[in-house]
């Protein structure tokens, strides 16, 4: 049985997509543009990365990124700390993307993802608050450039090998991790199983999956 229209991203062909096989997919009759693909358990998968990642980003944020040994002295620093010393510094607008793109961005997609992919497993169709954190949270992993942190302290990193000791912490290796696993959770998330299942339409009334009813429900069978 097809499923609900869709229309082409590309060039806005209105279509719809059967039933696919595993790993099959669907591709746009004018353009070729793959319209969906059947990855089963996908949003699973998706669901273990993301707590994976929550863990991940908790170490990184805990712990130092790195250290500087000179003349005896040791320094080190998290990453919030970085942006807090950016901040006082006169840094704003340099501080406040960093914050915004290595700890805000990144915790709002993976704490929406998991709760996306929990609510949708237990109520179907899942309520249209779901539809809304899916929202934000495409949003925010458009924000999400811990990559991009990386990168920089990487090249401070050659700057500096000169002049201190660097000790790298466990920060640093937390959010290498954390980088790997938004890109696999990026990877395997298929939002188009949970757009299907948002309830749109306020008549019908969202109930968890064990079958367990309403008291709204209850009403209307009398």
């Amino acid at each position: 049985m097809p499923l609900n229209p869709v229309a082409c991203p590309d060039c806005d062909l209105l279509q719809n997509i059967p039933h696919l096989p595993p790993q099959a997919k669907a591709r746009c009759r004018r353009c070729g543009k793959v319209l969906a693909i059947n990855r089963p358990r996908a949003n699973e998968r998706t669901l273990a990365l993301a707590i994976g990642a929550a863990i991940v980003f908790t170490l990184a944020n805990g712990f130092p990124l790195m250290g500087l040994s000179v003349a005896g002295r040791e320094v080190d620093t998290t990453i919030m700390g970085g942006a807090w010393m950016m901040w006082q510094e006169g840094q704003q607008m340099t501080a406040a993307l960093v914050a915004i793109c290595a700890v805000i961005a990144p915790a709002i997609y993976i704490s929406f993802t998991i709760v996306v992919l929990i609510t949708s497993r237990w109520y179907r169709p899942a309520p249209v608050w779901v539809g809304e954190l899916l929202l934000w949270a495409e949003l925010a992993h458009e924000w999400a450039m811990a990559e991009v942190m990386m990168l920089g302290i990487l090249v401070a990193l050659v700057k500096i090998a000169d002049l201190a000791t660097v000790i790298v912490g466990v920060g640093m290796f937390a959010t290498g991790a954390l980088i790997v696993l938004i890109t696999m959770i990026a990877v395997n998330f298929d939002p188009e199983k949970i757009w299907a299942q948002v309830q749109w339409v306020g008549s019908v009334t969202s109930e968890p999956v064990g079958g367990l009813r309403t008291g709204g429900d209850r009403e209307a069978e009398k």
